[in-house]
């Protein structure tokens, strides 16, 4: 049984701990995201493809569906 890709994750920004739902992107990966609240440019963590995969409540796409990622 296959389950369900998720779309949406919350992502938590590690500077001012503001959280937001966001939308993930399906074809490709999201390597920066500015924060709504304090404006600081979030990227990856050393090993992450991208910020959902350090920041989300949820993994990206490709991952979840373990294809690897972009």
């Amino acid at each position: 049984m296959t389950s369900a890709v998720i779309l949406e994750s919350m992502l938590t920004c590690p500077y001012c701990g503001f959280a937001k739902r966001e939308t993930m992107p399906t074809d490709a990966c999201q390597f920066f995201y500015e924060c709504t609240n304090c404006k600081k440019l979030l990227r990856p963590k050393p090993g992450d493809c991208c910020v959902f995969c350090s920041f989300g409540s949820v993994r990206c796409p490709p991952v979840q569906r373990q294809c690897g990622c972009c």
